[in-house]
């Protein structure tokens, strides 16, 4: 299943990002964290400790990994006529999560999580070329190309911290996800993102709920009530244990209250059915929108001839 963080920036989206990546990979259960948010700071928040996790970025290679992915595709001529809406096709190399084979051997790091390790893709952060003439969206690339040629299977998980605010929308990435979480601190700022996204994901039946985040007390929880209603999934109370993780200091156990929290989050995705046709059916709908609003002109084709009627990802197309 995958999962999206989401949230005003400040929330603590990347926090949880962390905890329910650590939660699922403390379990034994096979885990992708992925931080596609415009800062950089999911590997340190799984615990990583250094300055350079020397993982290559995935917005720094799209190229490569699209001319690994097109594979046999007849529909994709080149890499360059290959957009990051692009749909797989029949030739086009499926993933499997953690799979052995170049995209992840190149891109997946091991985290070590306060004593479990987590793996970890990243999209990469702006440099000097990106500054004043590209958009974080072209670094999501990778990410959006990942998640259209993955085939994950029942119990496996990938947990994406995206980008903060309702900036998601801007691309159709976030129809990717089978579960959309939206972290709110119990305030009006920080409930005003979870009123856009709400509006955007019903217009595509995109499934989200909301996590709240920094709880104090019977105010803070009604209050979310009042402001959320039914879309309050759970809540995590102010934690002294991510303060002291925070600030690098030793600490024991997350609190109960927050690790019952993550298991809340969990049962709801493992109860989700997984909807193989309506994720490919955003996903081309998503590329012909692209394909009609600028790539046929920059790349000179009709890229709607790149979409392969009737395939339909998932188990059955891995054969």
């Amino acid at each position: 299943m995958r999962i999206a963080f989401v949230g005003k920036g400040g929330s603590g989206k990347t926090t949880l990002s962390a905890l329910f990546s650590r939660h699922l990979a403390r379990s034994g259960a096979p885990v992708l964290a992925i931080d596609g948010d415009i800062n950089q700071h999911l590997a340190e928040a799984l615990g990583h400790d250094g300055d350079s996790l020397d993982a290559p970025p995935l917005g720094a290679h799209l190229r490569d990994i699209k001319e690994f992915l097109r594979g046999t595709n007849p529909r994709i001529p080149s890499a360059d006529a290959m957009i990051k809406t692009t749909p797989p096709g029949s030739g086009s190399r499926l993933l499997t999560l953690l799979g052995d084979d170049e995209l992840h051997t190149r891109h997946v790091r091991r985290v070590d999580a306060q004593g479990v390790d987590v793996p970890l893709m990243v999209t990469g952060e702006f440099d000097e070329s990106d500054l004043g003439v590209a958009c974080y969206h072209s670094k999501l690339g990778g990410v959006e190309l990942y998640l259209g040629h993955l085939v994950d299977g029942p119990g496996e998980y990938v947990v994406v911290d995206m980008t903060a605010g309702a900036d998601a929308f801007a691309s159709g990435l976030f129809t990717r996800f089978d579960m959309t979480f939206l972290v709110a601190e119990p305030t009006r700022k920080g409930v005003s993102v979870y009123r856009q996204y709400r509006d955007h994901a019903r217009e595509f039946g995109i499934r989200i709920a909301v996590i709240g985040n920094k709880v104090t007390g019977e105010d803070d929880l009604l209050f979310l009530k009042e402001e959320v209603g039914d879309d309050l999934l759970t809540h995590l109370v102010q934690s002294s244990w991510v303060r002291a993780a925070e600030q690098g200091r030793e600490q024991g156990e997350l609190e109960p209250q927050n690790l019952h929290a993550l298991g809340i989050l969990r049962e709801t995705v493992d109860a989700l059915p997984k909807d193989w046709a309506a994720m490919h059916g955003h996903a081309v709908e998503f590329h012909l929108r692209n394909a009609r609003a600028w790539a046929d002109d920059r790349t000179g084709g009709d890229l709607a001839a790149q979409v392969d009627p009737g395939f339909v990802p998932g188990p059955a197309a891995l054969s």
